[in-house]
């Protein structure tokens, strides 16, 4: 997708997105588990979201990952995205969303508070990127 090649760079996260194939696509990503943003005809935005693992204990929780095209940020789209994110989890009876950031997205982190989201608690020096390390921010909302 061209919104994950022009996202996803390595200030972003830890490793680059490879999808090979329509069904490597829809094996990360199964129908039914994004919300999407669109202007005209253009996918401007995404937000997928699933379970963070098959354990029924956990089927509270939806974790959470978004992008929104460069040319589009600050428009309102994520804000939005997330707004309807809350909707569908109280609808699916899911009562926390969870995603994790890098330190070094201090944008992402400051959206994600504005949205609501807390920190949980950090992976301290987590993945060596670009010759030092870098920390892992867990976050939650509420729902």
């Amino acid at each position: 997708m061209e919104i994950d090649d022009l996202v996803w760079t390595p200030d972003i996260t830890p490793g680059p997105m490879v999808r090979k194939t329509r069904e490597q696509f829809l094996q990360q990503c199964p129908p039914g588990r994004q919300l999407v943003a669109c202007l005209g005809p253009k996918l401007v935005g995404y937000l997928g979201f699933d379970h963070p693992t098959g354990l029924a204990s956990n089927r509270h929780v939806y974790e959470l990952n978004i992008a929104i095209h460069p040319d589009y940020q600050h428009r309102g789209i994520g804000r939005k995205l997330m707004e309807a994110m809350k909707q569908q989890a109280k609808a699916d009876g899911v009562r926390k969303l969870s995603l994790r950031v890098l330190s070094t997205n201090q944008t992402a982190q400051a959206f994600y508070e504005r949205c609501g989201f807390r920190v949980q608690g950090v992976l301290p020096e987590e993945f060596w990127l670009d010759g030092r390390y870098v920390d892992d921010i867990l976050m939650w909302c509420p729902v």
